[in-house]
């Protein structure tokens, strides 16, 4: 008999193969099928046309697809055909490599212009059947509650007018207000909030800090996350003067791994091997990206010391230029980020050049134009076009030349040629009144140098330009904010270059002013044998700062006002007679903070904070505010302390009629003000009374219940106190104090 398998047809005591359930097993081991149209989006808009045009419009298609980051090949494009007509259904299918290519192309190319009839509108393939069938039956939303956004200038309608400051120690970041002892408090802080350095925006909209990812905004009363913007490893920033875009720049070259994110917000392949990327703040997208600047000659790859900003900005933020040395100047137009008038400024051996500021009354023309233009009524006013200024070296027989020019227009205003040239530096007043170009000159020898200020008067006609000359090589110069003078630290120091560890240079400080009546700079007055090295303007001028910074040895602050002796801020000097010219000028005041590494001016003009950063030493780092006259208000030292910065505010709403108004009853705000000081002082003082009554209280409260413990306790042991003949009476203490009081003092000379 052959053995049995245990397995048979429906016999007693074996088991029948259709019997047996497998549904847990095919469920266990079920192969999931992929639809595998997750890649393939339908692009509709598209136009209807013959088979004849068939290859110039799959090119046109690729190539819109392409601008916005998403390329694609014609192969990759199916054309559905109405065969009644013979023309194209005016849809097609695009077919991408991964699903994350086509994610990001349906977002790019949703809406977007292909020609003045045609806009695309995208949908994923796999969704064409879930609209079809989709209930169309209409349910009313939910109106979601409206939370309004924060006010990012909120800090701005502080009642006590105060400013804030913000300082980097450790790992820490904190927010103070500033002001009177009583209103001095912490804001906000925050710890590894960045993992680099923090900035303000010019603003003072955002705070900035950076990160390995990017850069990330932050502002509002709660300081929310506002805006971000991913540039891995960014080291660099900068803003627009406006707050309407940013420059990046990192040392790592970009680079998009596969699979990254993709977007507008996003770099894209094109964009590999770039180091700089422009950013617009409101949406967050960026703009272009660019490489390095090279220097003329340079071979690719070495190493060269960055020029930073990269990019610099026309004051009312339309335009953003670089300078390619010694070939050309290229200016491009925002937000487009297109090449101006599609072709650079072509400048053989151009070195720099810097945009000229508008001045208030500028940017009021601009503004009330702008309205007129809005509400379509007609203006005469003339708004100043932009304007920029540049130089380029001796070349052959051709001398070394500074040129203005007008932009967009790009007709040259004025040149000047110059003359043994080694270097030049170009330095505008903040209104746009003056340029002036400091031009280190050599002998014939070339082996010494000397210095003139070549200067340009803007505002007049042909644009005049007048030479101060100097004996010695300037180290700082510094426009007076809205004035017409500046200062200048020169020194013929023979250590001057070479200083070596320990040694101080010795620096001279003169101050400039343009004379009314005779209509050239003259000097005001020479300070001599001196350490400074760093001069700060206050913002609102008259007062200056000039101070000894990143010496070993010194670290001396010296305050001066320079209309000591005028009630008028305009800065207008009248005297005429020849002795009493600078006359005005006055030292307030001399400090000193060890180790000060920079010093800056609150908005005000009122305050002054120097600071000393562990970036530099590690030797009493810390910071300390002064007031105008160098009186120290606080000082704090800190451990591994990094940054104080001041929050920067926006130019004033009111006008200069409203600001008049306000400087010529400033009398009666002072009233007021005085007033509310002389009750925060006797609020204060009645709070000192209020805490001193507070404690006497508490102090013979204390004093009763111990004399009663100490009764009780005597009590318990059948003891009796000293004096005591009742339980509820209390033992009285007599304390005599002694007052000498002086009646008369008489002092007498002894004659021996």
């Amino acid at each position: 008999m052959a053995p049995s398998n245990g397995i048979t047809n429906g016999t007693d005591g074996d088991y029948d193969l259709d019997d047996i359930d497998y549904s847990d097993i095919e469920d266990k081991y079920q192969v999931q099928l992929e639809d595998g149209f997750e890649n393939i989006i339908v692009v509709d808009g598209v136009p209807v046309i013959d088979r004849s045009k068939l290859e110039k419009l799959l090119a046109k298609i690729a190539k819109e697809f392409g601008k916005k980051g998403a390329p694609i090949k014609p192969d990759d494009i199916f054309v559905p055909w109405d065969e009644s007509t013979g023309k194209s259904k005016g849809y097609i299918f695009v077919e991408f490599k991964s699903a994350d290519e086509a994610a990001f192309a349906l977002t790019a190319m949703d809406g977007h212009p292909f020609d003045a009839k045609h806009t695309f509108a995208t949908n994923y393939f796999t969704d064409i059947e879930k609209f079809a069938n989709m209930d169309e039956t209409y349910v009313e939303p939910k109106l979601e509650e409206y939370k309004p956004r924060e006010h990012l200038r909120a800090w701005l309608a502080d009642p006590q007018g105060r400013d804030q400051y913000a300082i980097y120690r450790g790992n820490d970041v904190e927010i103070h207000w500033h002001g009177k002892p009583s209103q001095r408090e912490l804001a906000y802080k925050h710890t590894e909030w960045t993992d680099l350095y923090i900035s303000w925006s010019p603003q003072g909209t955002y705070m900035t800090t950076l990160h390995r990812q990017g850069v990330q905004l932050w502002g509002g009363p709660s300081w929310q996350l506002q805006q971000r913007f991913a540039h891995p490893y960014v080291k660099l920033i900068d803003f627009s003067p406006c707050e309407q875009y940013l420059v990046t720049w990192s040392n790592e070259p970009i680079v998009v791994p596969e699979g990254a994110l993709q977007g507008p917000r996003y770099f894209s392949p094109i964009d590999e091997g770039n180091h700089i990327a422009v950013w617009d703040i409101k949406s967050g997208n960026m703009l272009r990206t660019f490489p390095a600047a090279q220097q003329e000659g340079e071979e690719p790859g070495s190493k060269k010391q960055l020029q930073w900003p990269a990019f610099k900005w026309s004051p009312d933020d339309k335009f953003v230029a670089r300078v390619t040395p010694g070939q050309q100047i290229s200016v491009y137009e925002l937000p487009s980020m297109g090449l101006q008038a599609k072709k650079s400024i072509k400048i053989e051996g151009v070195v720099d050049f810097e945009w000229c500021p508008l001045g208030d009354k500028d940017r009021e023309d601009g503004e009330k134009a702008e309205k007129d233009a809005k509400a379509g009524a007609k203006t005469t006013r003339k708004v100043k076009e932009n304007m920029l200024a540049y130089w380029t070296p001796e070349v052959a027989n051709q001398p070394a030349r500074v040129t203005l020019m007008n932009f967009p227009a790009r007709a040259i205003l004025r040149q000047k040629n110059l003359f043994n040239v080694s270097e030049c530096k170009l330095f505008w007043q903040n209104q746009g009144d003056f340029l002036c170009v400091k031009v280190d000159r050599h002998t014939k020898t070339k082996k010494t140098l000397f210095c003139n200020l070549e200067i340009f008067r803007v505002r007049e006609k042909d644009f005049p330009v007048e030479v101060v000359e100097l004996k010695d090589t300037v180290l700082e110069f510094s426009w007076e904010p809205k004035g017409e003078r500046f200062a200048i630290v020169s020194s013929n120091d023979p250590n001057l270059g070479n200083p070596g560890p320990g040694i101080t240079i010795k620096t001279d400080v003169s101050f400039f002013q343009l004379h009314k009546q005779k209509g050239d700079f003259r000097l005001l007055r020479n300070l001599p044998s001196r350490t400074s090295n760093t001069i700060r303007w206050s913002p609102r001028g008259r007062f200056v700062l000039l101070a000894t910074v990143g010496s070993s040895s010194k670290s001396e602050l010296e305050f001066w006002d320079l209309d000591f002796n005028t009630e008028d801020v305009g800065r207008k000097e009248m005297v005429k007679d020849k002795d009493e010219w600078g006359s005005g000028i006055q030292h307030l005041g001399t400090a000193d903070h060890y180790g000060v590494t920079d010093a800056e001016w609150d908005p005000s003009g009122r305050y002054l904070a120097t600071h000393a950063s562990a970036w530099r030493h590690t030797l009493e780092n810390g910071y300390a505010i002064w007031d105008f006259r160098g009186q120290e208000l606080e000082k704090h030292l800190m451990d591994r302390f990094k940054q104080f910065l001041w929050r920067p505010r926006p130019k004033t709403l009111l006008t200069k009629e409203q600001q008049k108004q306000i400087r010529k009853n400033l009398r009666e705000y002072s009233r007021q003000f005085d007033e509310e000081d002389a009750a925060e002082e006797s609020n204060v003082s009645a709070e000192l009374i209020a805490h001193r009554k507070r404690l006497v209280d508490e102090w013979n409260a204390w004093r009763r219940r111990c004399k009663e413990e100490l009764a009780e306790e005597r009590r318990k042991q059948g003891a009796k106190l000293d004096g005591e003949e009742g339980p509820h009476e209390e033992t009285k203490e007599e304390i005599e104090v002694w007052v000498e009081e002086l009646i008369e003092q008489i002092e007498e000379e002894v004659v021996e």
